[in-house]
Formats: C-alpha cells, structure tokens, sequence
C-alpha cells in the first residue's frame, strides 16, 4: 500500500482568465509550478494531475505528474467540489491496485508555493488531526470591518472598533493552495476540512489569488521581486 497521493486539481474551463492552467506564466505554464513544488518535496508517491482537458493533460506529463485517467462527466461540470474531484480520483486508483492512507490536494495556480511549505506543513500534519491546511493572518483586525449605507461609512460593531488591535484576537484566513487530509476521514465527512484540521500558517508573500488578469499582473510583478530579492 502506498502512503501518499498529491492530486493537482486541473479543469480546463478557466472562463475569467481563459486557459488559465496552462498559460504561461514567468516563462513556463502556470500547473507547471505546481507540480515542481509537489516533486520537490519528495513527500508523496504519486504526484497526479486530475483534469477534463487533454492539452492539460500533456503539459502534466511534460512536467513529470501522472494523468492515468481523465476526469468524468459529472466532475468535470460546474457544479462539482474540490471533494468530489478526489474522491474520483482515490477510487479510480483503488481500481489499479493503490490506495493511500493520505491525500494532498494542491491547486493548480500557486506560483509561489514553495516544496519547503509543503514539507513544513507536513511536519505539522500530526496524528491528532484528521487535516491540516494553510492560513494567513488578516493584515488588520476583521473587528475594524466596515460598511458603506447610502454612499456613507457605517460600522459593523462600533463597540468593537475601539480596541486596541493587540488586544483582539488574530483571525485567519483559508489561503487556498493545498490540503492534506486523511484520505479515510475525507471519504467519510466528503470534505477537505473535516472536525479536527489543524492550521499551517503560510508567510504572506506565497499568498496570491489569481482569479483576473488584475491578479495575474499583480503575481508577475511580485513573482519578479520576490526573484530579484533571491539573487
């Protein structure tokens, strides 16, 4: 029995940023980071990508993960969930004789996820918990939250809005990059978070949304700081 499988969620209608997967980004596709990250690592037994899309499908082998199979109908619609999508996978795989005691799933737009993210979030994926995934500190107390009525500022809770940020408690956000889960607790609650998953927090700057070409512009640019800042 194999212990852990990376399955790269890969689906081929991008319609905001069209052939988002697979378009070139800082030189080379977009999934291709991805999956380095993943190999990188040397956690994982199988790094696979699970996609509808054949020109998907070869840039994935090109760049060293297995397509053993493509997505069927019902998950390559609109309507289907990130669990959805790993639970085809882990039964297809049951199929062909391997099974996994764990599952990470990684998104395919994450230029800036690292292999050592990956293992240190690993490191912290400890028998106690069921899942873990990567959180972000919100820059500024959620508390201090507002919102415009008729063109004028109101607060959420003004009562709130006079404390002191060191004296509220840090909130976090789900950065969107990868789970890991124990793949029997994922088939059994049909989620990437269930009851007891525990939190890896990611440093701000592999934190990226990349849903416009807003965004996309904005990555290029923080991807060449970041590189610059290497060298």
């Amino acid at each position: 029995m194999k212990n852990m499988i990376a399955i790269i969620t890969a689906r081929g209608g991008s319609k905001r940023i069209p052939r988002k997967n697979i378009k070139e980004f800082m030189g080379k596709p977009m999934l291709a980071y991805a999956i380095e990250a993943a190999l990188d690592s040397h956690l994982f037994d199988t790094v696979m990508v699970s996609t509808d899309d054949e020109e998907i499908a070869e840039v994935a082998r090109e760049s060293g993960a297995e397509v053993p199979f493509m997505r069927g109908e019902k998950t390559s619609s609109d309507f289907a969930s990130t669990t959805d999508v790993l639970e085809e996978v882990i039964h297809e795989y049951k199929k062909l004789g391997c099974e996994f005691d764990k599952t990470c799933c990684i998104y395919p737009c994450v230029p800036f996820l690292s292999s050592k993210s990956l293992i240190g979030a690993y490191e912290g994926f400890t028998e106690n918990a069921d899942a873990l995934m990567p959180v972000c500190k919100y820059p500024v107390p959620v508390e201090w939250a507002l919102s415009i009525k008729d063109g004028l500022v109101d607060n959420f809770d003004p009562d709130r809005w006079k404390i002191r940020s060191q004296d509220l408690e840090p909130k976090y956000y789900d950065v969107g990059m990868f789970y890991y889960v124990k793949t029997e607790k994922m088939l059994q609650y049909q989620s990437v978070r269930p009851p007891k998953t525990a939190a890896f927090i990611i440093d701000e700057s592999e934190c990226q949304d990349i849903d416009t070409i807003e965004d996309w512009k904005s990555a290029e640019l923080k991807y060449k700081i970041l590189h610059e800042e290497d060298k």
